[in-house]
């Protein structure tokens, strides 16, 4: 062969190569792309600030630990939301196992509040399903859910960000995250925004004239800025390079965030403060003020006379963080108008049970409400007799629970079935059970949460919500239907956690004129 036909043949072998590289890179599956991305995860752990108008409220820490085959997550946070004059203290804890392409195998999770205290277990089969158990007191519940795709916790979001290669500005990537505090999964959408830099305290000393820890040392970050949008609410995230969170806000710059900053900032402070201060200057709330307990656990009840319709001038926050302007409620510039559902709205055009495929999510058991269980369809049926009409059976399970649950502070896992057993609990265990004894008869219904404004302050509370010819608010705690205007959703689905509504509302105002 001549040198030219040489030449030529190593030429295409060359070709040939590079093209079989390039196939491999660009076909490679994500699982495969994860895998050798994640073995540069670094084991370490990063302490933040949990603040409210710049006041700390909390401390958070994310340990991660690695070996040859798995990654261990931890995350913990601790936070107190003074409540007439009394510090509320709400912890919560997980540990994730993934694997090294970064897919969930096992989580264990512990929450603590006065809104209820439970712990969970939690396994993923190959993806197609999610076996957990919940434990409370010396109650437990199996539940199985089925999964259409793989899931992400929202502590690992950035890590799975970090280290799937989609740290790219401008790019916007669907996500399916499962909140193990809330027990509910939800869709969002994340946007990379460009690369900035932060500066954090990585190091503090003592200073005994201002009996704190003080920075010492700051270390200069870079990060990508990181947007979750769901529905219309938005939460802001700056992540670096090995999936940690630098900074990250909800509801404005005024509102709940979260802050990396050095240990003895973050916790030797948190747990030095003045807590009887803290507490007595929320001993006497203002009108207008967001009370941060039940309306049930502060002892407060609605007015007789139902609210038609309610404005509420909002400040403080930044309102387009929230899901405000959806269903009754309507946002003009910086008033909120909530109308209550008129009575021809308490009428369907269907007969039970629902068939609309669009209504399928609302119909379907999930954590917590067991609509399929046999004491929650045996209850339901003997209630509704033969009423097929969905406006009549909506109000008969609503008097139903209102007479037959007694309202009380919550103190175990509001399981439907053992609030149908118990018979006893707060506006999240009235709200729950309703919702599963609605659905297991066809009725299509979903829980909500927000305020409630009693005697000119807001309180956190959990309601329903009915679908007859639209979605209708109902509250089975208070006995209302339609409820009446008191009532400002911020959130659909999941429970009226305190965590997930303080990193909401944040330091938001709600002026009645």
């Amino acid at each position: 062969m001549t040198r030219r036909g040489w030449a030529a043949l190593i030429l295409v072998a060359w070709a040939g190569s590079l093209g079989w590289l390039a196939r491999r890179e660009l076909f490679r599956s994500t699982g495969a792309r994860l895998a050798e991305a994640a073995l540069s995860v670094p084991p370490g752990a990063v302490y933040y600030r949990l603040t409210i108008g710049g006041q700390q409220v909390g401390f958070a820490s994310s340990t991660i630990d690695t070996s040859g085959s798995t990654i261990r997550v931890e995350d913990v946070l601790v936070l107190d939301v003074p409540a007439l004059g009394v510090l509320h203290r709400t912890t919560a804890q997980s540990r994730a196992t993934l694997s090294r392409a970064l897919r969930l195998q096992d989580l264990d999770t512990r929450f603590d509040g006065d809104l209820g205290r439970f712990s969970t277990h939690a396994t993923v089969s190959g993806d197609t399903a999610l076996a957990m158990w919940l434990v409370a007191g010396g109650d437990s519940e199996f539940t199985r859910i089925p999964l259409s795709r793989p899931i992400v916790l929202p502590t690992l979001l950035p890590l799975r960000l970090a280290f799937g290669g989609e740290l790219r500005p401008g790019k916007t990537y669907p996500m399916r995250v499962f909140d193990p505090l809330l027990l509910a999964g939800r869709d969002v959408a994340v946007t990379i925004a460009p690369e900035s830099t932060l500066v954090v305290a990585d190091s503090a000393d003592y200073d005994s004239t201002a009996m704190a820890w003080v920075p010492v040392h700051f270390d200069t970050v870079r990060a990508f800025r990181i947007e979750q949008r769901r529905g219309g609410a938005r939460a802001s995230a700056w992540i670096d390079a090995a999936g940690h969170i630098v900074r990250a806000t909800s509801a404005g710059d005024g509102g709940f965030a979260m802050e990396r900053s050095a240990f003895e900032i973050a916790y030797e402070n948190f747990r030095r403060r003045d807590t009887a201060r803290v507490a007595r200057a929320s001993a006497s709330p203002r009108v207008g003020d967001i009370v941060p307990t039940t309306a049930l656990a502060a002892g407060a009840r609605p007015r007789a006379a139902p609210l038609a319709e309610l404005r509420v001038r909002l400040s403080g926050g930044d309102a387009r963080a929230l899901a405000l302007a959806t269903g009754r409620q309507r946002l003009a510039g910086d008033t909120l108008v909530v109308r209550r559902e008129p009575a021809a709205a308490l009428v369907a055009r269907y007969a039970l049970p629902a068939s609309d495929t669009g209504l399928q999510a609302d119909l379907e058991p999930e954590p917590l409400i067991p609509s399929g269980n046999p004491r929650i369809r045996a209850q339901a049926r003997a209630i509704l007799g033969r009423e097929r009409d969905p406006a009549r059976a909506a109000e008969l399970l609503l008097r139903w629970v209102a007479s037959h649950v007694e309202p009380t502070a919550a103190v175990r896992l509001p399981d439907a079935v053992q609030v149908l057993a118990r018979r006893r609990g707060d506006c999240n265990e009235h709200t729950l059970l309703y919702v599963a004894l609605a659905r297991a008869v066809g009725l299509p219904a979903r829980p909500a949460a927000g305020l409630v404004l009693v005697d000119g302050r807001f309180y956190y509370h959990a309601w329903a919500e009915v679908y007859l010819s639209d979605w209708v608010a109902v509250d089975p705690t208070f006995g209302q239907i339609p409820a009446d205007a008191a009532r400002v959703r911020f959130s659909i689905g999941g429970l009226a956690r305190q965590v997930e509504l303080t990193r909401l509302i944040g330091r938001l105002k709600l002026e009645v004129p």
